[in-house]
């Protein structure tokens, strides 16, 4: 999006005249002035240049090839919502499409704000008000225990190791809520909330409030008990873009800033590299899913400190990075033999990426 005589001129006057509460709309102004939005209703993206960026593009060779080595089938970077680089492998298209697998968790928290903003849920309140009781396999005063927010931050202290089914009869009792991280699907009962509280269907509430206002294609598809998501790789950036660019859409808000605050924070005491659903770099230490273990250090050590990731098995991936002004997509196939949401490998695409951004 590009500045008009009108605008720069409007920005003039007001930095000239304005008040200070004048001036934090100015800057508000700016920042949505300042980043790219592809239309909603077209294929067609606008681009920039890695030379006018700056970047290293032998480095992009390399990082070509090593993306096409590790089973990469599409592969994107944004810079200020502008495509400034695009790579699809093995048959893989713009158009093809490929399932988010857990990195879509990220979708049902962003629901989940817009559902709050809406004020049809409350994310502090217990499950059970809005699903009724026995929608785990516990007691009723452990059942209770549990709110919206455990679910979004792992801490419903239910069993995680009876597989990805969210079923009832699984759900059963490990710890009491907030006393225990675990990553598990049990996330997925929040669009069980989100259908109740919108008398809606999952994917119908999910269209209109999310996927539509931002041009996303793609659909949800049943996977035992979870929803999981479907799209092209566009379809992937265009919610990564919009995430960054604090829930907002062009001019419209999506999800309130300050939902996506909390989300993309330390949502607990016990993960610290562990928000809403979201995956944070840059903390001091971090649990992995399927063990109880505290590691120190940083999550991707070789990834900048501020970046937050959806992450999901076979290495589908958002990195989002706000202080480069970068959102970066990689969908495809595992990188190796280990198909967590999290490996090694993403450290060795960030030493890839910091070449050709340094």
């Amino acid at each position: 999006m590009r500045l008009t005589y009108l605008t720069l001129s409007l920005l003039i006057f007001m930095s000239l005249s304005c008040s200070s509460e004048d001036e934090t709309v100015l800057n508000e102004i700016e920042e949505t002035e300042s980043i790219y939005f592809p239309p909603l209703n077209s294929e067609t993206w606008d681009t920039v240049s890695p030379l006018d960026l700056q970047w290293n593009t032998s480095a992009l060779t390399e990082l070509s090839d090593f993306l096409n080595s590790s089973n990469t089938k599409s592969f994107i970077i944004l810079h200020k919502g502008k495509i400034a680089w695009e790579a699809y492998f093995n048959d893989h298209t713009e158009t093809s499409g490929w399932y988010w697998a857990s990195a879509g968790k990220t979708l049902t928290t962003t629901v989940t704000g817009i559902a709050q903003d809406q004020g049809l849920l409350d994310i502090n309140n217990k499950v059970s008000d809005y699903l009724g009781t026995g929608w785990t396999n516990i007691t009723i005063d452990k059942e209770n225990l549990i709110t919206c927010t455990n679910l979004l931050s792992m801490t419903s202290g239910l069993d995680d190791t009876l597989g990805d089914s969210a079923a009832p009869e699984n759900l059963q009792y490990v710890a009491d809520a907030n006393n225990r991280w675990a990553y598990h699907n049990v996330y997925v009962k929040l669009q069980d909330v989100i259908a109740t509280v919108s008398n809606q269907s999952w994917s119908d509430y999910f269209d209109e409030n999310l996927k539509n206002k931002i041009g996303m294609s793609g659909s949800w598809f049943n996977l035992d008990d979870l929803s999981v998501y479907w799209s092209n790789t566009r379809s992937m950036a265009r919610f990564g873009l919009m995430t960054y660019a604090n829930g907002k859409w062009d001019n419209t808000q999506i999800v309130s800033e300050s939902f996506l605050n909390e989300a993309t924070n330390t949502s607990q005491n016990i993960n610290k590299s562990y928000g809403y659903l979201w995956w944070l770099n840059g903390k001091s230490s971090f649990h992995l899913p399927q063990t109880q273990f505290e590691f120190p250090g940083e999550l991707i050590p070789n990834g900048p400190s501020d970046m937050y990731c959806a992450l999901g098995k076979n290495d589908q991936k958002i990195y989002i990075v706000p202080s480069k002004d970068l959102v970066i997509v990689r969908m495809g196939e595992a990188a190796d033999a280990s198909n967590f949401a999290l490996s090694n490998y993403d450290n060795e695409l960030w030493e890839k990426l910091n070449n050709v951004f340094n």
